[in-house]
């Protein structure tokens, strides 16, 4: 199965990157300079306030929003006494129980080096934690830790024995845990040694920084969209990366020679005058990742609708109708829509809560088949992500890692006439809610002029099929009503102004 890495960034306010598969698109990167992310950066904060209600603090750290800091990321060297061993084992951190209320670790006004871990969603700041690490192309460096790991998601006994001789016959920092990534399957000591060269030398310019620089202050930040990508995504299984900036294409080139020198010859410069993603088909997938349907081949689709609180997947038949039975129609259908499911997640980039909705079945043979399907599909899923097991009722309950806001919450901004929910008020409601203010109005015996101002749809059905109500009103109270069409109102508004005979304006 042939991968490429599409790189477009000949619009230097966007950087996009896609990874796609035989043609069709499986990951998408895009990242504006306005909504750049913190998320790896690494500040030295100042506590600004310490809530012992929800055992957490707050950090300034220098970006206008405070950061969130709850007790189970708080590295116990902020809380064991002099002379005692601060460091803890990878993979191993001290559970709730064993902590000590964070009010007695920390105080307000006292500087913490801490790391942005999810960015700020809505009106919520960036979460944080003073569990530092420091990423290199094979290796993830963990200051203040001990011991070492190897990537769960490299599965061969052998790979993995292999890989911990490397680090076990390699000099390792003192202080410092390590974890080999999914990228290290297959690297070789002298990758390995090279890597941790450039952590080590990284994590000592920090050092630095922390002894020298007051709080707040940015400490390390890390590498744009395009090296990020180039060093957690691309590998092996990527023939070919294709950029259509000559800019980016050197920078990715020389970035591959520290790190990987024999596939820089991978990189090539698109100049064509068809734009890049448009060539490779992929611009109308892209449009229509924020659409709530999505059709499957086989005639179904799956719906997906994004709230606050969770994800919704609903997965529908539609008319795929092939099999004799509702039950080989279903399974079939459920196949096809675990696997683009998790295409769809990793593409729009969602997390938190999810539900996915499937179609019932009542063989739990074909359950736990939907089932294996889902999981074997997330498995490439960068974000780490937790299924509970499929229901008798077709249901499959989800956790996905959130790191950012998603793809949607990041490039579109909500409805001004809906406020998000998708539905306006049909012009016969606005119109009925209105005349319910207009009767309200026209009782007040200072009042003797009224001025509407309504979105034109409103003001026609006013003036045309409720024109015997205004009327009504205007003889009963013995008062004058002005509707006027305004296009700056929303479907929903409407503006309300009120004379009295001096033409003075009452209060309303």
């Amino acid at each position: 199965m042939a991968r490429e890495m599409l790189i477009n960034y000949a619009e230097a306010d966007e950087c996009r990157i896609a990874v796609v598969q035989d043609g069709s698109l499986e990951e998408l990167y895009i990242e504006r300079p306005s909504l750049a992310s913190r998320v790896g950066n690494i500040y030295k904060g100042k506590i600004v306030n310490v809530e012992p209600g929800i055992q957490a603090v707050f950090v300034d750290f220098g970006l206008g929003k405070n950061g969130f800091l709850h007790v189970s990321d708080l590295h116990p060297r902020y809380f064991m006494r002099k002379g005692q061993e601060y460091t803890e084992n990878i993979g191993k951190r001290k559970s709730l129980k064993d902590r000590p209320p964070i009010q007695q670790c920390v105080k307000k006004g006292q500087d913490v080096i801490v790391q942005v871990t999810k960015e700020g969603i809505n009106t919520k700041g960036p979460t944080l934690s003073t569990y530092l690490s420091l990423p290199g192309k094979y290796l993830v460096m963990m200051p203040w830790m001990h011991s070492f790991g190897v990537s769960q998601k490299i599965e061969e006994d052998d790979e993995r024995a292999r890989l911990r001789s490397i680090l076990e016959s390699v000099k390792l920092p003192d202080r410092a845990g390590f974890i080999l990534r999914t990228a290290s399957a297959g690297c070789s000591k002298r990758d390995v040694q090279k890597d941790l060269g450039y952590i080590n030398r990284l994590f000592k310019a920090i050092q630095k920084r922390i002894d020298t620089v007051p709080a707040p202050a940015e400490l390390y930040r890390e590498s744009d969209l395009v090296i990020r990508v180039i060093r957690d995504v691309f590998n092996n299984n990527i023939s070919k990366i294709i950029c259509d900036s000559e800019t980016v294409a050197r920078r990715v080139r020389d970035f591959l020679a520290i790190i990987q020198p024999r596939l820089r010859k991978r990189v090539t410069y698109y100049d064509g005058k068809v734009p890049l993603f448009h060539k490779y088909k992929i611009e109308d997938e892209i449009r229509s990742i924020n659409s709530k349907r999505v059709d499957l081949k086989s005639g179904g689709s799956i719906i997906i609708e994004q709230t606050e609180a969770l994800v919704a997947i609903d997965v529908n038949s539609g008319k795929y109708r092939k099999h004799g039975n509702a039950e080989q129609t279903a399974l079939k259908i459920n196949l096809e829509a675990a696997k683009e499911i998790a295409r769809q997640l990793k593409i729009r980039d969602m997390g938190g809560l999810i539900i996915c909705d499937f179609i019932d079945m009542r063989d739990s043979k074909h359950r736990r088949e939907v089932e294996r399907v889902f999981r074997a599909s997330l498995k490439s899923d960068r974000a780490h992500s937790r299924i509970l097991r499929i229901s008798s009722f077709g249901i499959i309950e989800m956790t996905r890692q959130r790191i950012r806001p998603s793809l949607q919450l990041s490039t579109y901004l909500k409805c001004p006439h809906c406020g998000g929910a998708g539905m306006i008020k049909s012009p016969e409601s606005a119109a009925i809610e209105i005349i319910r203010t207009l009767n309200m109005a026209a009782s007040r015996k200072e009042i003797r002029r009224i001025e509407l101002s309504v979105p034109k749809g409103v003001a026609d059905f006013l003036l045309n099929q409720r024109r015997g109500v205004i009327v009504r009103i205007e003889v009963d109270e013995r008062k004058q009503i002005l509707i006027r069409p305004d296009a700056t109102c929303s479907a929903e508004e409407y503006k309300i102004v009120c004379f009295d005979d001096r033409d003075s304006v009452v209060k309303f």
